[in-house]
């Protein structure tokens, strides 16, 4: 039952207005000055006050009342109060609202606006408690997990992203492949430091190798390592990743552009912790945690044939999904202000141009926005023009096109004019974004890197 409390030195008011709300369940107390008041505040849960502006025989002022509700608002800050009198002074009115007053009614009061603004003060309270609570609990549980584990320093404030933090460092200490499935830029490298960190092999090397940025015919090489003359230019033996990793974690980003020969092997190596570098007949033992990062459709790719299923199911035994930045908004401000100069802020306007904007290249197209503004800045506050970020143009409805199969020359065009951003040269053509990576799959068309 929620608790009013009235202040007010006439006793036929405070007998008025006990009747009004205690008809309507609420519990009231009173009193008739305001050192009773703050008596009763300091003495007792209260959820509203309704207090008199003048207490005094002959005054008004308004000045006790100010007074009192600048006590009440020093030592409860977040107590809503209606100042409610007789003398209706417009300007202590607006002045005292703006110090944080609920509401201001003279007397003689309207019964129903005085009991809709209570409700409605009591329920925005409400409101406002369960979100702090919540608030609260959330930086609970982040300093928990800050405490437990080691997240090289990440940054992030949405519980989507917190559930995927949790999920990694779960499952970082089991000795099992991890794979981790999100578009590209939204961090898959973050999260699999992060799995490293807290894994039996923390202490061992952490080696990365993008198997998207290497030719088919010299992921093998980087991989399993070659002898001296496996294959042209190869004039001296050199080590692999797997080698290079020996008694820590492997990381391989874009497995899915793994040709199917390099697939077969890491399928063994997997199996056995054996392989045999190009050239060689020798084989080699490692031990090696591997984490893999894909935003390919690996189960599309497996039924084209161009993925391993054997080595997919030995992959994922745990998969993480790293969603993309657009789908975990309350990450954008704390990312954007960790890429700033210690020296910066962000005005309003930017905050909420970066808040607005859809961001398809995911975090890094978000650090590179504010690395940009902030060489370009003329000022230490960035403003929304500094951020020069693309207008948003509206994406019209189509229906299907997968009886209307563009061309290489038609993905190839819209591929340039959204700089290389698949997502925007997806929405131009009428395509999901996957359809299009396959579209460039079956046309030969690479993926940048």
């Amino acid at each position: 039952m929620p608790t009013l409390l009235l202040i007010d030195d006439n006793p036929s008011v405070l007998k008025a207005l006990s009747i009004l709300f205690s008809l309507q369940d609420y519990r009231v107390l009173t009193a008739e000055d305001p050192e009773a008041g703050l008596a009763k505040l300091a003495n007792d849960e209260v959820d509203l006050v309704i207090q008199d502006m003048n207490f005094a025989a002959d005054t008004t002022s308004g000045a006790e009342g100010e007074a009192l509700f600048r006590s009440i608002r020093a030592r409860h800050p977040d107590l809503p109060v209606i100042l409610l009198t007789a003398w209706t002074h417009l300007d202590a009115a607006v002045q005292l609202v703006k110090a944080g007053a609920a509401d201001y009614l003279s007397k003689p009061w309207d019964d129903r606006r005085l009991t809709a603004s209570v409700q409605n003060l009591l329920e925005l309270g409400q409101v406002q408690r369960e979100l702090t609570q919540r608030v609260q609990a959330d930086q609970a549980q982040r300093r928990a997990l800050e405490r437990q584990f080691d997240l090289r320093g990440y940054v992030w404030a949405d519980p989507l992203t917190e559930r995927v933090l949790n999920l990694a460092c779960q499952v970082a200490r089991a000795d099992v492949p991890v794979l981790i499935r999100g578009p590209n830029g939204a961090g898959k490298e973050g999260i699999a430091a992060i799995i490293q960190a807290n894994s039996a092999v923390k202490t061992g090397p952490m080696i990365t190798l993008n198997c998207g940025a290497l030719p088919a015919e010299l992921i093998e090489a980087e991989l399993f390592g070659a002898d001296a003359g496996a294959y042209t230019g190869a004039s001296k033996a050199r080590e692999g990743k797997f080698e290079a990793a020996d008694g820590g974690t492997l990381f391989l980003d874009e497995i899915g552009n793994l040709p199917l020969a390099g697939q077969m092997k890491l399928l063994r190596v997997l199996e056995t912790g054996r392989f045999e570098r190009l050239g060689s007949n020798r084989e080699r033992q490692v031990r090696v945690r591997v984490i893999s990062a894909t935003n390919a459709d690996l189960p599309a790719m497996i039924k084209r044939g161009q993925f391993r299923e054997d080595l997919y199911y030995r992959l994922n035994l745990i998969e993480i999904q790293l969603p993309a930045l657009c789908e975990r908004p309350r990450d954008i401000l704390p990312l954007a202000r960790h890429f700033l100069r210690a020296d910066q802020v962000l005005s309003e306007s930017a905050e909420q141009a970066l808040r607005q904007y859809p961001w398809p290249g995911n975090v890094r197209e978000l650090k590179n926005a504010i690395t940009r503004a902030s060489l370009l800045a003329r000022d230490i506050t960035i403003t929304a023009e500094d951020l020069h970020l693309p207008a948003r143009e509206p994406v019209v409805a189509s229906v299907p096109r997968d009886d209307l199969e563009p061309d290489r020359e038609a993905i190839e065009t819209a591929i340039a004019r959204h700089s290389g951003v698949i997502a925007q040269a997806a929405a131009e053509l009428g395509l999901s974004r996957q359809a299009l990576y396959r579209r460039m799959d079956r046309l030969g068309i690479g993926r940048a890197p």
